[in-house]
C-alpha cells in the first residue's frame, strides 16, 4: 500500500485515466474527487460487500446458462442498477 500526504487542491494521478483530488479538510474528514472513466467501478468501502452480496443473489437466482450472460451490476451514488454491456435498438 501506498500512503501519501497531500495538501488541499493537490492531485494524485493513478495511471492514465484516474486523478485523485483533496478537496477539502475539516477536522478528521477529508472530502476527495476522483475522476475516472465510466467503466471504473469506484466504491467507498463498505458499499462493497453489499454490492457483491446484492450481484451474487442476482446471479444465484439463474440457470448456469442464464448467468453467463448475466448483466454486470454498477452501483451509482447509494442505488445499485444493472447496466447492459451492448446497446439496444427499439423495434
Amino acid at each position: 500500500m501506498l500512503v501519501l500526504s497531500r495538501k488541499i487542491g493537490e492531485r494524485i494521478n493513478i495511471g492514465d485515466d484516474i486523478v485523485v483530488e483533496v478537496r477539502r479538510v475539516a477536522g478528521n474528514r477529508v472530502t476527495l474527487a476522483v475522476e475516472a472513466p465510466r467503466s471504473v467501478r469506484i466504491l467507498r468501502g463498505e458499499l462493497l460487500q453489499p454490492a457483491t452480496e446484492f450481484r451474487d443473489e442476482g446471479t444465484a437466482a439463474q440457470t448456469p446458462s442464464e448467468s453467463s450472460a448475466a448483466e454486470p451490476y454498477v452501483v451509482t451514488h447509494e442505488r445499485f442498477a444493472a447496466v447492459n454491456s451492448e446497446p439496444q435498438t427499439l423495434s
